[in-house]
Protein backbone atom coordinates (compact mmCIF):
# COMPACT_ATOMS: atom_id res chain seq x y z
CA UNK A 1 0.00 0.00 0.00
CA UNK A 2 1.67 3.20 -1.19
CA UNK A 3 -0.01 6.43 -0.19
CA UNK A 4 1.40 9.65 -1.51
CA UNK A 5 2.33 12.35 1.00
CA UNK A 6 -0.42 14.78 1.94
CA UNK A 7 -0.18 18.51 2.22
CA UNK A 8 -0.61 20.31 5.51
CA UNK A 9 -4.30 19.99 6.09
CA UNK A 10 -6.69 22.28 7.94
CA UNK A 11 -7.89 21.26 11.37
CA UNK A 12 -11.05 19.15 11.41
CA UNK A 13 -13.21 20.58 14.21
CA UNK A 14 -14.87 17.19 14.71
CA UNK A 15 -11.55 15.52 15.63
CA UNK A 16 -10.26 16.36 19.08
CA UNK A 17 -7.21 14.09 19.17
CA UNK A 18 -4.90 12.67 16.52
CA UNK A 19 -2.59 9.92 17.73
CA UNK A 20 0.46 10.40 15.52
CA UNK A 21 3.02 7.63 15.00
CA UNK A 22 6.16 7.99 12.89
CA UNK A 23 7.56 4.55 12.12
CA UNK A 24 10.36 2.84 10.23
CA UNK A 25 10.85 -0.92 9.90
CA UNK A 26 8.89 -1.86 13.02
CA UNK A 27 6.68 -4.52 11.46
CA UNK A 28 7.50 -6.94 14.29
CA UNK A 29 6.24 -4.57 16.98
CA UNK A 30 3.77 -2.07 15.58
CA UNK A 31 0.73 -4.39 15.57
CA UNK A 32 0.88 -4.70 19.36
CA UNK A 33 1.03 -0.92 19.64
CA UNK A 34 -1.89 -0.49 17.25
CA UNK A 35 -3.98 -3.07 19.11
CA UNK A 36 -3.60 -1.09 22.32
CA UNK A 37 -4.87 2.03 20.54
CA UNK A 38 -7.65 1.02 18.13
CA UNK A 39 -9.76 -0.52 20.88
CA UNK A 40 -9.82 2.88 22.60
CA UNK A 41 -10.61 5.11 19.60
CA UNK A 42 -13.72 7.26 19.84
CA UNK A 43 -15.65 9.21 17.22
CA UNK A 44 -13.51 12.30 17.83
CA UNK A 45 -10.11 10.56 17.72
CA UNK A 46 -8.00 9.25 14.87
CA UNK A 47 -4.83 7.19 14.53
CA UNK A 48 -2.34 8.42 11.94
CA UNK A 49 0.79 6.43 11.01
CA UNK A 50 3.51 8.03 8.88
CA UNK A 51 5.86 5.39 7.51
CA UNK A 52 9.32 6.68 6.57
CA UNK A 53 9.69 4.22 3.68
CA UNK A 54 9.86 0.94 5.62
CA UNK A 55 11.39 -2.02 3.82
CA UNK A 56 9.94 -4.70 6.12
CA UNK A 57 6.40 -5.98 6.74
CA UNK A 58 5.07 -2.64 8.03
CA UNK A 59 2.99 -1.83 4.90
CA UNK A 60 1.30 -5.25 5.03
CA UNK A 61 0.56 -4.89 8.73
CA UNK A 62 -0.87 -1.42 8.25
CA UNK A 63 -3.07 -2.46 5.32
CA UNK A 64 -5.09 -4.72 7.62
CA UNK A 65 -5.76 -1.94 10.11
CA UNK A 66 -6.67 0.62 7.45
CA UNK A 67 -9.17 -1.84 6.00
CA UNK A 68 -10.73 -2.72 9.35
CA UNK A 69 -10.76 0.67 11.09
CA UNK A 70 -12.06 3.81 9.39
CA UNK A 71 -10.26 6.03 11.92
CA UNK A 72 -6.84 4.64 11.00
CA UNK A 73 -4.87 6.53 8.34
CA UNK A 74 -1.59 5.32 6.88
CA UNK A 75 0.79 7.50 4.88
CA UNK A 76 3.77 5.77 3.33
CA UNK A 77 6.56 8.14 2.35
CA UNK A 78 8.67 7.32 -0.68
CA UNK A 79 11.88 8.41 1.07
CA UNK A 80 12.94 8.41 4.69
CA UNK A 81 13.25 11.95 6.07
CA UNK A 82 14.44 10.98 9.53
CA UNK A 83 12.80 10.68 12.94
CA UNK A 84 12.23 14.39 13.53
CA UNK A 85 10.94 15.29 10.08
CA UNK A 86 8.56 12.32 10.00
CA UNK A 87 6.96 13.33 13.31
CA UNK A 88 6.70 16.88 12.01
CA UNK A 89 4.97 15.54 8.90
CA UNK A 90 2.62 13.48 11.06
CA UNK A 91 1.46 16.60 12.92
CA UNK A 92 1.05 18.43 9.61
CA UNK A 93 -1.07 15.61 8.18
CA UNK A 94 -3.20 15.24 11.32
CA UNK A 95 -6.81 16.41 11.50
CA UNK A 96 -7.17 16.86 15.23
CA UNK A 97 -7.01 19.86 17.53
CA UNK A 98 -4.39 17.99 19.59
CA UNK A 99 -1.69 15.52 18.58
CA UNK A 100 -0.39 12.71 20.76
CA UNK A 101 3.12 11.90 19.50
CA UNK A 102 3.07 8.15 20.06
CA UNK A 103 5.94 5.71 19.59
CA UNK A 104 5.71 2.66 17.32
CA UNK A 105 6.60 -0.11 19.79
CA UNK A 106 5.19 0.97 23.15
CA UNK A 107 1.70 0.37 24.55
CA UNK A 108 -1.19 2.56 25.69
CA UNK A 109 -2.71 1.26 28.91
CA UNK A 110 -6.49 0.65 28.93
CA UNK A 111 -8.38 3.88 29.44
CA UNK A 112 -5.46 6.09 28.37
CA UNK A 113 -7.28 7.87 25.56
CA UNK A 114 -10.35 8.46 27.73
CA UNK A 115 -8.14 9.96 30.45
CA UNK A 116 -6.41 12.28 27.99
CA UNK A 117 -9.69 13.35 26.35
CA UNK A 118 -11.06 14.26 29.76
CA UNK A 119 -8.17 16.65 30.34
CA UNK A 120 -8.28 18.17 26.86
CA UNK A 121 -12.01 18.84 27.04
CA UNK A 122 -11.95 20.21 30.59
CA UNK A 123 -8.91 22.48 30.41
CA UNK A 124 -7.54 25.17 28.11
CA UNK A 125 -4.16 23.56 27.43
CA UNK A 126 -1.38 23.89 24.92
CA UNK A 127 0.50 20.89 26.31
CA UNK A 128 -0.35 17.76 28.27
CA UNK A 129 2.47 15.50 29.50
CA UNK A 130 1.74 11.96 30.66
CA UNK A 131 3.77 9.55 32.76
CA UNK A 132 4.83 6.04 31.77
CA UNK A 133 5.87 2.79 33.39
CA UNK A 134 8.93 0.97 32.09
CA UNK A 135 8.88 -2.72 31.18
CA UNK A 136 11.33 -5.17 29.68
CA UNK A 137 11.56 -5.64 25.93
CA UNK A 138 8.78 -8.27 25.98
CA UNK A 139 6.52 -6.07 28.15
CA UNK A 140 6.33 -8.89 30.70
CA UNK A 141 8.31 -7.52 33.65
CA UNK A 142 7.92 -4.09 35.24
CA UNK A 143 11.28 -2.41 35.64
CA UNK A 144 10.03 0.94 36.90
CA UNK A 145 6.50 1.81 38.01
CA UNK A 146 6.84 5.41 36.89
CA UNK A 147 9.33 7.72 35.22
CA UNK A 148 8.34 10.83 37.15
CA UNK A 149 7.06 9.41 40.48
CA UNK A 150 4.63 12.26 41.06
CA UNK A 151 2.17 12.13 43.92
CA UNK A 152 -0.32 14.37 42.12
CA UNK A 153 -0.99 16.10 38.82
CA UNK A 154 0.68 19.46 38.22
CA UNK A 155 -0.69 22.47 36.35
CA UNK A 156 1.46 25.37 35.17
CA UNK A 157 0.21 28.60 33.64
CA UNK A 158 3.37 28.67 31.53
CA UNK A 159 6.21 26.34 30.62
CA UNK A 160 8.37 27.74 33.39
CA UNK A 161 11.37 26.59 35.44
CA UNK A 162 9.14 24.56 37.74
CA UNK A 163 7.64 22.74 34.76
CA UNK A 164 11.08 21.89 33.42
CA UNK A 165 12.14 20.52 36.79
CA UNK A 166 9.03 18.33 37.06
CA UNK A 167 8.78 17.05 33.48
CA UNK A 168 12.06 17.85 31.70
CA UNK A 169 13.48 14.34 31.88
CA UNK A 170 10.15 12.81 30.85
CA UNK A 171 10.12 14.98 27.73
CA UNK A 172 13.01 12.91 26.37
CA UNK A 173 10.31 10.26 25.77
CA UNK A 174 8.29 11.60 22.86
CA UNK A 175 5.16 9.55 23.60
CA UNK A 176 4.65 11.56 26.78
CA UNK A 177 3.65 14.58 24.68
CA UNK A 178 0.13 15.67 23.70
CA UNK A 179 0.40 19.10 22.09
CA UNK A 180 -2.05 21.51 20.49
CA UNK A 181 -1.54 21.14 16.74
CA UNK A 182 -1.81 24.87 15.98
CA UNK A 183 0.88 25.55 18.58
CA UNK A 184 3.23 23.03 16.97
CA UNK A 185 2.72 24.38 13.46
CA UNK A 186 3.43 28.02 14.34
CA UNK A 187 6.72 27.26 16.10
CA UNK A 188 10.18 26.62 14.66
CA UNK A 189 10.84 22.97 13.83
CA UNK A 190 13.43 22.66 11.05
CA UNK A 191 16.24 23.83 13.33
CA UNK A 192 15.74 20.73 15.44
CA UNK A 193 15.76 18.19 12.62
CA UNK A 194 18.47 15.64 13.29
CA UNK A 195 18.44 16.21 17.04
CA UNK A 196 16.15 13.19 17.64
CA UNK A 197 14.19 15.48 19.98
CA UNK A 198 12.30 17.81 17.66
CA UNK A 199 9.36 17.81 20.06
CA UNK A 200 11.56 19.16 22.87
CA UNK A 201 12.78 21.93 20.59
CA UNK A 202 9.21 22.86 19.73
CA UNK A 203 7.97 22.79 23.31
CA UNK A 204 10.83 24.55 25.10
CA UNK A 205 11.56 27.38 22.68
CA UNK A 206 10.30 30.89 23.34
CA UNK A 207 7.66 32.13 23.85
CA UNK A 208 6.57 29.89 26.73
CA UNK A 209 3.54 27.67 26.27
CA UNK A 210 0.32 28.82 27.94
CA UNK A 211 -1.53 26.15 29.90
CA UNK A 212 0.57 23.07 30.66
CA UNK A 213 -0.52 20.05 32.69
CA UNK A 214 1.49 17.02 33.81
CA UNK A 215 -0.40 13.86 34.72
CA UNK A 216 0.94 11.66 37.48
CA UNK A 217 -0.81 8.52 36.25
CA UNK A 218 1.29 6.30 33.90
CA UNK A 219 -0.66 5.89 30.66
CA UNK A 220 2.03 4.17 28.60
CA UNK A 221 4.05 0.99 28.92
CA UNK A 222 7.55 1.55 27.55
CA UNK A 223 9.27 -1.38 25.83
CA UNK A 224 12.69 -0.74 27.34
CA UNK A 225 15.85 -1.63 25.40
CA UNK A 226 14.18 -1.48 21.98
CA UNK A 227 15.04 2.06 20.91
CA UNK A 228 16.15 2.39 17.30
CA UNK A 229 19.01 4.69 18.36
CA UNK A 230 20.61 2.39 20.97
CA UNK A 231 23.83 2.23 18.95
CA UNK A 232 24.20 6.00 19.36
CA UNK A 233 23.47 6.04 23.10
CA UNK A 234 26.80 7.62 24.06
CA UNK A 235 26.48 10.51 21.63
CA UNK A 236 22.80 11.06 22.37
CA UNK A 237 22.80 11.10 26.17
CA UNK A 238 26.20 12.66 26.80
CA UNK A 239 26.14 15.27 24.02
CA UNK A 240 22.96 15.73 21.96
CA UNK A 241 20.48 15.72 24.84
CA UNK A 242 22.41 17.99 27.25
CA UNK A 243 23.37 20.38 24.45
CA UNK A 244 19.70 20.74 23.53
CA UNK A 245 18.44 21.24 27.08
CA UNK A 246 21.14 23.77 27.93
CA UNK A 247 20.49 25.75 24.73
CA UNK A 248 17.23 27.19 26.06
CA UNK A 249 18.33 30.44 27.68
CA UNK A 250 14.94 31.32 29.19
CA UNK A 251 15.30 28.53 31.76
CA UNK A 252 17.57 28.89 34.77
CA UNK A 253 20.79 26.91 35.07
CA UNK A 254 19.42 25.36 38.24
CA UNK A 255 16.36 24.03 36.42
CA UNK A 256 18.34 22.72 33.48
CA UNK A 257 20.76 20.99 35.85
CA UNK A 258 17.74 19.17 37.35
CA UNK A 259 17.20 17.60 33.93
CA UNK A 260 20.81 16.76 33.07
CA UNK A 261 24.37 17.85 33.74
CA UNK A 262 25.80 20.42 31.36
CA UNK A 263 28.78 18.23 30.50
CA UNK A 264 27.96 14.64 31.53
CA UNK A 265 30.93 13.33 29.55
CA UNK A 266 33.18 14.85 32.23
CA UNK A 267 31.70 12.46 34.81
CA UNK A 268 33.89 9.37 35.19
CA UNK A 269 30.99 7.22 36.37
CA UNK A 270 29.02 8.11 33.23
CA UNK A 271 31.97 7.11 31.08
CA UNK A 272 32.43 3.88 33.05
CA UNK A 273 28.76 2.93 32.65
CA UNK A 274 28.91 3.47 28.90
CA UNK A 275 32.14 1.50 28.73
CA UNK A 276 30.46 -1.27 30.74
CA UNK A 277 27.58 -1.40 28.26
CA UNK A 278 29.89 -1.35 25.26
CA UNK A 279 28.77 2.08 24.02
CA UNK A 280 32.05 3.86 24.84
CA UNK A 281 35.42 2.98 23.34
CA UNK A 282 38.48 4.70 21.90
CA UNK A 283 36.36 5.48 18.83
CA UNK A 284 33.91 7.56 20.89
CA UNK A 285 36.85 9.10 22.75
CA UNK A 286 38.42 10.23 19.48
CA UNK A 287 35.13 11.40 17.94
CA UNK A 288 33.60 13.24 20.88
CA UNK A 289 36.03 13.88 23.73
CA UNK A 290 39.61 14.19 22.51
CA UNK A 291 39.16 17.65 21.02
CA UNK A 292 36.90 18.90 23.82
CA UNK A 293 38.93 17.87 26.85
CA UNK A 294 42.39 18.73 28.03
CA UNK A 295 44.79 17.71 30.76
CA UNK A 296 43.53 15.33 33.39
CA UNK A 297 40.01 15.14 31.90
CA UNK A 298 41.37 13.87 28.61
CA UNK A 299 43.70 11.40 30.35
CA UNK A 300 40.92 10.01 32.53
CA UNK A 301 38.53 9.64 29.60
CA UNK A 302 41.19 7.83 27.57
CA UNK A 303 41.97 5.45 30.45
CA UNK A 304 38.29 4.53 30.84
CA UNK A 305 38.04 3.88 27.10
CA UNK A 306 40.88 1.37 27.42
CA UNK A 307 39.52 -0.57 30.41
CA UNK A 308 38.56 -4.11 29.33
CA UNK A 309 34.79 -4.13 29.00
CA UNK A 310 34.11 -7.10 31.33
CA UNK A 311 36.12 -5.37 34.08
CA UNK A 312 34.25 -2.10 33.51
CA UNK A 313 30.98 -4.01 33.60
CA UNK A 314 31.80 -5.64 36.94
CA UNK A 315 32.86 -2.32 38.44
CA UNK A 316 29.66 -0.63 37.28
CA UNK A 317 27.49 -3.47 38.58
CA UNK A 318 29.27 -3.23 41.94
CA UNK A 319 28.60 0.51 42.05
CA UNK A 320 24.88 0.01 41.36
CA UNK A 321 24.22 -2.83 43.81
CA UNK A 322 26.27 -1.29 46.61
CA UNK A 323 25.93 2.48 46.24
CA UNK A 324 22.97 3.08 43.92
CA UNK A 325 20.33 0.67 45.21
CA UNK A 326 17.39 2.15 43.30
CA UNK A 327 18.94 1.98 39.83
CA UNK A 328 17.12 -1.10 38.58
CA UNK A 329 17.13 0.15 34.98
CA UNK A 330 20.85 0.80 35.14
CA UNK A 331 21.52 -2.67 36.50
CA UNK A 332 19.37 -4.22 33.78
CA UNK A 333 21.35 -2.42 31.10
CA UNK A 334 24.60 -3.67 32.55
CA UNK A 335 23.52 -7.29 32.93
CA UNK A 336 21.95 -7.36 29.46
CA UNK A 337 25.23 -6.22 27.93
CA UNK A 338 27.31 -8.77 26.04
CA UNK A 339 30.15 -7.74 28.33
CA UNK A 340 28.44 -8.90 31.51
CA UNK A 341 30.59 -11.70 32.93
CA UNK A 342 29.61 -14.49 35.30
CA UNK A 343 31.15 -12.38 38.08
CA UNK A 344 28.81 -9.44 37.33
CA UNK A 345 25.77 -11.71 37.29
CA UNK A 346 26.83 -13.49 40.49
CA UNK A 347 27.28 -10.16 42.28
CA UNK A 348 23.80 -9.05 41.19
CA UNK A 349 22.30 -12.28 42.53
CA UNK A 350 24.13 -12.01 45.84
CA UNK A 351 22.99 -8.43 46.36
CA UNK A 352 19.62 -8.19 44.58
CA UNK A 353 17.84 -4.89 44.28
CA UNK A 354 14.26 -4.32 45.34
CA UNK A 355 11.66 -5.90 43.06
CA UNK A 356 10.72 -2.60 41.41
CA UNK A 357 13.26 0.19 41.59
CA UNK A 358 12.72 3.92 41.44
Amino acid sequence: MLIQPEKIRPKDESILLSICIATLNRGDFIAETLNSIVSQLTVDTELLVVDGASKDSTPDVMAKYVQEYSQVRYIQEQENSGFDADFDKAVSYAKGTFCWLMTDDDILVPGAISRVREELVSNNLELLVVDAEVRDINLERILQLSRMFLEKDHYFEQSCDQFLEVAGDQLSFIASVIVRRDTWLKRERNRFYGSLFVHVGVLLQSPPLEGVKVLSEPLIQIRYGNASWTARAFEIWLFIWPNLIWSFEQFSERSKAKVCARYPWKNLMQLLKHRARGSYSTREFENFIENRASGIEKAQAFIVAKIPEPIANFAAVAYVVILSRQSRLGLGDLLDSEHASWASKLLARLLPLSKIGG
